[in-house]
């Protein structure tokens, strides 16, 4: 399975950490072992002393398909939740700097986090509001009609470029409040007021 992530998909998002707004969905990769249970705890790696927290909208995808059109997007996904995309920023920061790929500093072990899975019937994604709070402070909050591209339209353009297939994950883009965790933070993940992700650093 893959986990395709979307950067920059929100404007403030985009600006807060000095990036141009892009004239088409950023495109990255995380690998398989970046996803994490929400029960186990996240330990911050050795090799960076600047770990973020990404909140974002994730869907799921359930049918194998390729260059799909946005109309049709929704028949391939039907379960949506809130995840963390945990970022290594200096080690980002590094790599940027020598215009080399983002992955180790994006893709590393334990990474990507997925909160419960929730059913899309019935829920409009281009209008849904979700946060994440840090040791129960609100640091993130977000609404998808914020997005500079909606869901239907990732998953569009992700088609063009990769065969999606069962199981694959699309982490949407995050807004702005990106930040540092420490050991002994606690984050919770909400979509419209329900907590539905709970995840404690180490």
């Amino acid at each position: 399975m893959k986990v395709i992530c979307v950067g920059r998909n929100y404007k403030k998002h985009a600006q807060e950490l000095g990036n141009e707004v892009p004239e088409e969905p950023v495109l990255f990769m995380k690998a398989d072992s970046s996803l994490m249970r929400q029960r186990d705890a996240f330990y911050i790696p050795d090799f960076s002393s600047d770990v973020h927290y990404e909140a974002e909208i994730v869907i799921r995808i359930n049918r194998l398909g390729k260059r799909i059109q946005s109309k049709f997007a929704p028949k391939y996904y039907a379960q949506y939740t809130i995840g963390i995309d945990f970022t290594a920023r200096d080690v980002q920061k590094k790599l940027k700097e020598k215009g080399l790929p983002w992955e180790k500093a994006k893709a590393f072990d334990s990474s990507a986090v997925c909160g419960d899975w929730l059913d899309v019937e019935g829920v409009d994604l281009d209008n849904l509001k979700f946060e994440l709070k840090k040791n129960g402070e609100i640091v993130q909050s977000g609404n998808t009609k914020d997005m500079l591209y909606p869901i239907n339209d990732l998953v569009e353009h992700a088609s063009e470029y990769f065969t999606l297939k069962i199981g694959d994950l699309i982490f949407t883009g995050t807004p702005e409040g990106v930040g540092k965790v420490e050991s002994g933070d606690v984050l919770e993940g909400f979509i419209e007021g329900k907590q539905i992700l709970r995840v404690r650093v180490k």
